[in-house]
Parts: structure tokens; C-alpha cells; sequence
């Protein structure tokens, strides 16, 4: 059985989803937050068995939870890592996100051709916050860089991968609701590019001729998420992602199936512990 490492990574992550669901902002006039809280999560979500493909993932989970806002480690509505500098215009940090895997058996494009594994994403962001809109929000741009990681049979790298993106967000009164979009591109070495969109000729078939994979754009992302807090302990979220491949290196690939995918979220959050030490302490 495989279940107790998905479960695993599923926590690393859906963790900062969760933990977006139920943060708050925490802004100089307010840090007067709990210096960690823990709770239990479940979400739903159908995404593209891989960028391209035609044919989905459609899963559901349960899971614990942990925010934590210290000095440096953080795990928080921003993701998981360590923050290494935070001023008012730039914060650099170091973090890591992944993806479950997509079993060849059940992706049409790939049958015959090995699994894709258990991938882990590690390394460092700049964010740099250019504008604050006041009452309409703030934007920022990130700049994240990232060792791709496949956990199958042991660990591998697969490539590295940058996502240039620019983010709005905005907080009600109190962080009742939150709201942010994101447009942004993904590009690939040739590694990971080839770990995707590949065909070596052993797996060449009629409709699946053998192909060479090119580093480049792998996709444009646009995307639009938020959250409602129902009562104190309890907070409702989801989340809309469109993907472009039209325009990627490889879209002549025989593995990429459609010029675009749609990725979808929904779950609910429950904070059931919080601790008396404050967040003002750890800023």
C-alpha cells in the first residue's frame, strides 16, 4: 500500500491551502494572532492529470492542518518555508510545494509509458510588493524558482522550473473574506520538460510518435481564489485555475492532448486549537 506516503505529501500540499483558508492577514496595526493554530481540513478538486492532458484527476481529501508564524519558519497563507527577509517592499524566502502522481494506467496519452510519481517542488522566492491599493487591495509580484523532486522507487531530480507571476489580493473587515487572482507563466528545463511531454521510441506508438522535448514555456496560468469565515472557527473556501499550453515549447508533443485545462477547488476548514503565545512576539 501507497496511501501513507500520498497522505504525506498531500499534507505538504494542500497544507498552505488550508492554511490560506483560515489565516489571517497579518498587518502592523494587527498581529495580535495566535502564534500557531491547528485544525482539520477537507477539500475537493478535479485538476488535468498532468499540463495537457485530456484526461483529469478528480480526488477528495481530509486532512490535518498547522499554521505557524514564527520569525523565519513559516506555514502560513503564503505557503510553507522559511522566511529569511521581510521588509515592506521585498521578502525572500525558501519553500517547497508538489503535486500528486498520475498513474499511466489511467491516462489514455500515456498507457504503456512509466507512471508519473510523486513530485516535490523546493527552493527559493522573491516577492516584491510594489502598490498597495488601500481599499482595493495590493499587488505584488513573485519570482519563485524550484528543484523538481519525483518521489518514486526512491528520490530523483526531474528539472527546474521558474513561475514568474503577479498577484492582487484583498481582505475584508477583519479577514471575514479574502479574495486574490494571480496571472503568471511556467517555464521548464529541458529535464523536466522531458519528464512531462517526452515519448522515447520504446514508447512510440501509431497515434503516439516518438517526440523531443525542449526546455521553454510550459504554460500561462491565470487564476482567481477566496475565502468566507463562517464563525470563528469555522472558514469556507475555493478556488478557479485556467491553463494556456498553446503557446509551449512542446505543444507538439503527442502527450500534449489540449491547448488548455481547468482546475477547480472547494473545501471547508476547522480550527479546533490555538496557542496563547502571540505572533507579535515572532515578528
Amino acid at each position: 500500500m501507497r496511501i501513507l506516503p500520498y497522505l504525506a505529501l498531500a499534507g505538504a500540499v494542500f497544507l498552505p491551502t488550508f492554511a490560506a483558508a483560515q489565516a489571517e492577514r497579518v498587518e502592523p496595526v494587527d498581529r495580535n494572532l495566535p502564534l500557531w493554530e491547528a485544525g482539520i481540513g477537507a477539500a475537493g478538486f478535479s485538476t488535468p492529470a498532468y499540463p495537457g492532458a485530456d484526461d483529469r484527476s478528480n480526488r477528495g481529501l481530509v486532512l490535518p492542518f498547522l499554521i505557524y508564524r514564527g520569525k523565519v519558519f513559516r506555514a502560513d497563507q503564503n505557503g510553507v518555508g522559511a522566511r529569511l527577509l521581510n521588509t515592506d517592499k521585498v521578502e525572500f524566502d525558501i519553500g517547497f510545494s508538489g503535486s500528486l502522481p498520475a498513474h499511466s494506467d489511467d491516462v489514455e496519452a500515456r498507457r504503456g509509458m512509466p507512471d508519473l510519481g510523486t513530485l516535490l517542488e523546493f527552493g527559493p522566492r522573491v516577492k516584491y510588493k510594489f502598490a498597495d491599493l488601500g481599499e482595493h487591495g495590493k499587488l505584488r509580484i513573485d519570482l519563485p524558482l524550484r528543484a523538481v523532486i519525483e518521489a518514486r522507487g526512491g528520490l530523483r531530480r526531474q528539472g527546474w522550473t521558474m513561475e514568474p507571476r503577479l498577484v492582487w489580493e484583498q481582505r475584508g473587515e477583519g479577514a471575514r473574506w479574502t479574495m486574490d487572482a494571480q496571472l503568471g507563466a511556467v517555464f521548464g528545463d529541458r529535464r523536466v520538460n522531458h519528464y512531462f511531454y517526452e515519448v522515447e521510441p520504446q514508447y512510440a506508438t501509431a497515434s503516439r510518435p516518438a517526440y523531443h522535448a525542449d526546455a521553454g514555456l510550459m504554460l500561462v496560468r491565470t487564476g482567481i481564489g477566496g475565502s468566507l469565515r463562517l464563525n470563528p472557527d469555522l472558514r469556507l473556501f475555493s478556488a478557479l485555475r485556467y491553463e494556456l499550453y498553446s503557446g509551449a515549447a512542446n505543444k507538439d508533443s503527442p502527450l500534449m492532448r489540449k491547448s488548455s485545462g481547468v482546475s477547480a477547488f472547494v473545501g471547508l476548514v476547522w480550527t479546533f486549537a490555538r496557542s496563547e503565545a502571540r505572533a507579535r512576539g515572532a515578528e
